[in-house]
């Protein structure tokens, strides 16, 4: 079996039979390519964010200026992942301001990748795609994977666990030693 006849029989992480365009809350985490440390460092448990960096944030405001149904909650952009918590507040349309010509190449392509245009999925993509075009154009790198394929989530389903996981982004880079996406982290036993 060829490369890419092993990419179409990957095993989806996405939980079965949920609707990925439905009103919800949604804690993402994306990774750098490689885990490389390319978005900045963390110097006393702040995050300082290199030009790389900077334009994943920017890129990241961006989103509801795109998917008027999607609302930003917390965000720290470590030095090789990004932590978010992401609100679909309405029904998705899909992206705004996308230009009409690529309309029907982008339809084609939700259908190969099965993601459902306005998805967390869609918004996603879009934020990782538009980052990554910025950035390869500052490193004259055009065409070059800058994210790690795909991304982890987990639906936030109460109050609480939106409190904790706040916290939890808000308070990452002060925690940067002891996360499991350090460089020179220990192998965390339970992933194993």
């Amino acid at each position: 079996m060829g490369r890419d006849a092993d990419k179409r029989h990957r095993r989806s992480i996405r939980l079965p039979n949920h609707d990925y365009t439905s009103h919800g809350a949604y804690f993402v985490t994306i990774c750098v390519q490689g885990g490389e440390c390319l978005l900045g460092e963390v110097v006393d448990g702040e995050m300082r964010l290199n030009e790389w960096g900077q334009i994943v944030w920017d890129c990241w405001q961006a989103i509801p200026n795109h998917f008027p149904c999607a609302e930003l909650d917390a965000c720290a952009i470590m030095p090789n992942h990004v932590h978010g918590i992401l609100v679909i507040t309405d029904p998705a349309v899909g992206a705004q301001h996308a230009a009409p010509l690529l309309q029907k190449r982008a339809s084609r392509q939700s259908r190969q990748t099965n993601v459902q245009p306005g998805s967390l999925g869609a918004i996603v993509r879009s934020f990782k795609s538009a980052a990554t075009r910025r950035i390869n154009q500052l490193r004259d790198m055009p065409g070059t994977s800058f994210w790690q394929r795909n991304y982890w989530e987990h639906i936030i389903r109460d109050e609480r666990s939106l409190n904790r996981i706040c916290e939890y982004v808000e308070t990452n880079p002060a925690r940067w030693v002891e996360d499991q996406l350090h460089p020179d982290a220990l192998p965390n036993i339970l992933n194993q």
